[in-house]
Order: structure tokens, then C-alpha cells, then sequence
């Protein structure tokens, strides 16, 4: 009874000596709809990336990429490390049981307590009590820590809960290695464009270097015009060899992401410029809360770091613990496992509070506040960042739409230009630096409109990837 006035006692002076500390609940709404969107309440990030991309090479580059990735595989480690602190949270709570043994012999000092004591006992009428003294003792021991204010519980909640984040986590680079891999295959193809466009347009320059060649034959073009058509005609021909190097190193870069060491990429290039941008399905921008590896990750830690708080505030609590053994104990191995005789038994209980010098249990307190704190805005920034995503794609998607069409208007009427320039030239009703302008201008349009069509299917990719598709 006295033991348990002392518990009492001592528990009420801890909960009264507790620091108070203010937490944080996440304080962020999304409206209701995305604008430019398609209202619908089913979002395409439900929608496998497989049945999203419809090229026939892009799927098997990205089924490589996820399984071969090096930070994939190095996060699915980083995985198994948290689930292994999960079974160790769980040891934590239940009753610790061990086998063990022991052998020693002791001779004491003749003029010791001990040695008195000895020299006057005799074991068997007749026989001195021995002069080296053995211990040999083997049995079951046990402890067990009661998990009274659920500290030990409430930890292995707070194991799950990472546990769970890092699955999360693996998740988003999942989807953030989709939409790399794609945005790096369509960059790929757009590069195969531009080199097949500016070949065009060398042979465009090469025949109008002809043209002005033979015209200076018959003294209707000055050397300077041949030596600028011959000019721009090197000049388009030196570039060819930066698109070659820029394929290269995007195929390389994709060739890293597939965890391989380079190699040719295989890609359906033609086409490029016919593909038509997807009518996304947006969804509801609560459906990110779903949908998005990221917040759900966020929203876990946070949870973790709510629990974490419970755990630092029961180590100002006393800690209760039973410990127990039975085994065989004797001072000759022959005498050891005669029973009742050798057979040794303990049962104790005992318990503790911190009482004074509490600096290390109220600061890992305060951290577990602050970091609850750091994880609720952590959380609503991640809730902010991702509506901010769709918002941008979804913008991106509609003013690429318009900006494509007016660069097709444009590149339609130089195309046409090119054809009126060369004939005035060759009426010579028209300067040569026309014709040259003309078709300077018309590769440029060509190059633009080529980005362009690039910059609309990224935006179409990373819309899937900011709703939350591309993980499952």
C-alpha cells in the first residue's frame, strides 16, 4: 500500500509539472472546382499510366524505369528498413524472455566477514566448508515493461504511421519517374523533328544557292548574295551536329532513368506534330487529398508527429516493469539440477519517475511540439503546391492550344512566301536577302512550332502527374 501512495504521489507531481506546449491543426480549403477545367467528379489520375500513354514504345521504356531505377529500388530499402522498425516498436511492449548461464568460483580472505563465517560452518558433520567455493547456475529470465500510458503502443503506432509515409513516398517518385521518362521520350521525338525539319530546309537553302549561282552566270546575282546563301546554308548544316548531340544526350538521360548504361532509344518519331493534346479530366481539386502520394504522405507524418507527442509526454510518467527467473543454482555442478533442492526462483516488481533534472525529457517534448508544428505546415503546403500544379497545367494546356494555332498560321503563310520570294527573285523583282529572310524566317516558325507541340504534350503529361496519376 505504501508502494502505490508513492506511485500516486509521484504521477500527480509529474502531471502537474508537465510544460504546456500549443500544437497545430492544418488550416487550408480548396475551392470547389478547378477553372478551365472538365467538371467532372471522377479525376484521370485513376487511370493507369499504361492505358494513359498510347505510344507503342513509351509503356515499355517506363515499365524499365520503375523497375530498374536506382532511387526506386534504393526507396523500396529505405521501405523494408521501416517496416522492420515496426516489428521492433512491437518487441518493445511484450515480455522479454532469455536463457542464460553462469560459472564462477570465489575464495574469500580467511579474516573477512565471509571467511569468518565459513571457517565456522561445516556442510556435513566431519567435513570443512570447501576452500573454492563454486556458482553454476542456468535458467528462463524475464522482463517485461508495463505499458501503462501507452508509450509502447502508442510508438509502434507512430512506426506504422512512417511506415506507411514512406510507401507514400515511394509512390510519388513513381509518379514523378512517369512523367519524367515521358516529357524526356516526347522531348526526344521533338528533337527527331527539328532534325528532320532543318534537313528540309537545308535543301530548300541548297537549291536556292543553286539558283543564285547559275544567276550569277549570267550576271543577275553578285558574289555576295552566293556568299551569304552559301553562309546560311553552313550555318543550318553546323546545326544539324547540335541536334545530333542533344539526341544523344537525351537518350542518355532517359537510358540513366531506365537504371542501364547508354544505348539507342526506340521511339515512333513520325506523327509527332498530328498528336493531339487529351481532353483531362480534372476532377474535383478534393480529390488530390486522394490522389496525390504526397499529401497522403504529409498527412501520415503529421498524424505520426500528433502521436509523437503522446509518446515524449508519457516519459514524464513513472515506468512500471516485472522481472522474473527460474532456473537450477548450486556450488557443485553434480548437486545442479537435483530438485527442489537447486531450484531457484525470483519475482520482483519496481517502478520509476523522473523527478529531478528533467532536461532531456522536457526538450525531447518540446522537439515532438515543434515538429507537430513543422508537419502541419508542411502539410498545408503540400496541399497548396499541388492545387497550384493543376491550376498552372491546366493554364498551360489552354494557352498552348492558341499559341499552337497562330504559329500554324504563321509557319503556313511563310511556307507560301518562300515560293512567292523565290519566283520575284528569279524575275528579279525581289532582293536576295528576301528570299534568305524569307527562309530564315520560315525554319524558325518551323522550330517554334515544333516546341510548341512539345511544350502541349508535357503539359497534358504533367497534369496526369500533378492530379496524382501515373503511381498506380
Amino acid at each position: 500500500m505504501q508502494m502505490v501512495a508513492v506511485a500516486c504521489m509521484a504521477m500527480t507531481v509529474q502531471a502537474c509539472s508537465i510544460p504546456t506546449v500549443a500544437t497545430r491543426k492544418p488550416e487550408v480549403s480548396l475551392p470547389e472546382n478547378y477553372a478551365n477545367a472538365v467538371h467532372k467528379q471522377s479525376s484521370v489520375a485513376s487511370v493507369n499510366w499504361k492505358e494513359f500513354f498510347d505510344d507503342p514504345y513509351l509503356p515499355g521504356l517506363i515499365d524499365t524505369a520503375i523497375a530498374n531505377n536506382q532511387e526506386v529500388n534504393m526507396l523500396m530499402q529505405r521501405i523494408s528498413m521501416a517496416e522492420n522498425e515496426i516489428l521492433a516498436r512491437k518487441g518493445e511492449y511484450l515480455p522479454f524472455v532469455g536463457v542464460g548461464g553462469a560459472a564462477d568460483v570465489e575464495k574469500v580472505g580467511r579474516y573477512t566477514r565471509n571467511g569468518a563465517v565459513e571457517e565456522s560452518l561445516e556442510i556435513k558433520e566431519g567435513k570443512s566448508f570447501p576452500k573454492y567455493l563454486g556458482n553454476y547456475q542456468f535458467g528462463l529470465y524475464s522482463s517485461w515493461e508495463l505499458d501503462v500510458w501507452k508509450k509502447l503502443r502508442n510508438a509502434t503506432k507512430v512506426a506504422t504511421m512512417e511506415y506507411m509515409a514512406s510507401v507514400e513516398g515511394r509512390n510519388f517518385l513513381v509518379t514523378n519517374l512517369v512523367a519524367e521518362v515521358a516529357n524526356a521520350y516526347y522531348e526526344l521525338v521533338a528533337l527527331d523533328n527539328e532534325l528532320e525539319t532543318l534537313d528540309s530546309n537545308i535543301q530548300i537553302q541548297q537549291h536556292a544557292f543553286e539558283v543564285v549561282k547559275e544567276l550569277q552566270q549570267y550576271a543577275r546575282a553578285t558574289s555576295l548574295a552566293v556568299s551569304r546563301f552559301e553562309a546560311e546554308v553552313n550555318k543550318n548544316q553546323s546545326q544539324r551536329y547540335v541536334l545530333k548531340q542533344q539526341i544523344v544526350e537525351t537518350e542518355n538521360r532517359i537510358n540513366l532513368l531506365l537504371g542501364r548504361t547508354p544505348q539507342p532509344i526506340q521511339r515512333a518519331s513520325g506523327g509527332f506534330m498530328d498528336i493531339r493534346p487529351k481532353i483531362i479530366e480534372a476532377g474535383i481539386p478534393s480529390e488530390l487529398l486522394e490522389n496525390r502520394p504526397d499529401i497522403r504522405k504529409a498527412q501520415l507524418e503529421l498524424a505520426a508527429a500528433d502521436l509523437n507527442i503522446e509518446v515524449a509526454k508519457a516519459s514524464f510518467y513513472p515506468s512500471f516493469s516485472i522481472k522474473a527467473g527460474v532456473g537450477f543454482q548450486a556450488f557443485n555442478p553434480r548437486y545442479l539440477l537435483r530438485t527442489p533442492e537447486s531450484l531457484a526462483l525470483s519475482l520482483g516488481g519496481d517502478f520509476m519517475a523522473p523527478l529531478i533534472n528533467r532536461n532531456a525529457i522536457i526538450a525531447d517534448y518540446k522537439n515532438a511540439n515543434a515538429a507537430q508544428v513543422e508537419a502541419a505546415y508542411e502539410y498545408e503546403k503540400t496541399i497548396i503546391g499541388a492545387y497550384g500544379e493543376v491550376a498552372n497545367q491546366l493554364s498551360g494546356i489552354d494557352n498552348l492550344e492558341k499559341n499552337y494555332q497562330l504559329k500554324s498560321n504563321q509557319v503556313e503563310a511563310l511556307n507560301h512566301s518562300i515560293d512567292v520570294s523565290n519566283q520575284l527573285f528569279k524575275s528579279a523583282r525581289a532582293d536576295y536577302m528576301e528570299v534568305l529572310l524569307t527562309q530564315r524566317d520560315a525554319l524558325e516558325a518551323k522550330m517554334d512550332l515544333i516546341e510548341t507541340k512539345q511544350k502541349q504534350v508535357a503539359a497534358v503529361v504533367n497534369l496526369y502527374k500533378a492530379l496524382g496519376g501515373g503511381w498506380r
